[in-house]
């Protein structure tokens, strides 16, 4: 799988995660809870712990090693400002995967989502030889939108009760980029 290492703002790095991140992870989740709920499923007290972000980046590691996925953070000055993803993988004659994101508060607006999005679109299609990626936005979440829009994802239409956030089954738009036309 990839082990893309790229620079996507003057200070920000995108590299794969580590179980060495967990604590770094920890601070990102706990500065973000507030800034991620409407979007994240529900977090019980469990996940804002060491051990538990620890055990996530373990799982993280073992998808990569197993062609599952790929998890990317993004790091400035030693400190997690956002993740990237691309799970879900389906090897075959579907080559497809899922791509996932989020940035931190007090970093969003800046274009990281979209520079980190376009980067993992790249090694999905360079590095992992995939044709397809999808993505999913909360309708309310038309920041999220604006950033797959701009990285080339067309949008094929909305999943009802798709994801359970914030409380309630929410309503997604979904997108998919077909990254080429290359036989499996």
């Amino acid at each position: 799988m990839s082990a893309l290492t790229a620079v996507v703002a003057a200070d920000v790095l995108m590299r794969p995660s580590a179980p060495e991140d967990a604590d770094a992870m920890l601070r990102a989740y706990l500065r973000n809870r507030e800034h991620l709920r409407p979007w994240d499923p529900h977090r019980d007290e469990s996940f804002f712990t060491p051990e538990a972000q620890r055990a996530r980046l373990a799982d993280q590691a073992a998808a990569l090693e197993a062609g599952r996925g790929v998890h990317w953070v993004l790091v400035r000055e030693e400190e997690v400002v956002g993740t990237v993803t691309i799970s879900a993988v389906v090897p075959g004659h579907v080559r497809s995967a899922v791509l996932g994101y989020w940035i931190d508060a007090a970093t969003a607006g800046r274009g990281l989502a979209t520079a980190a999005a376009e980067l993992a679109c790249r090694a999905a299609d360079e590095e992992l030889g995939l044709h397809r990626l999808e993505a999913g936005a909360a309708v309310a979440n038309t920041g999220s939108q604006r950033v797959l829009a701009k990285c080339g994802f067309e949008r094929i239409g909305v999943a009802r009760d798709y994801l359970f956030l914030d409380g309630k089954w929410t309503d997604h738009v979904l997108f998919q980029r077909i990254l080429n036309d290359r036989r499996p």
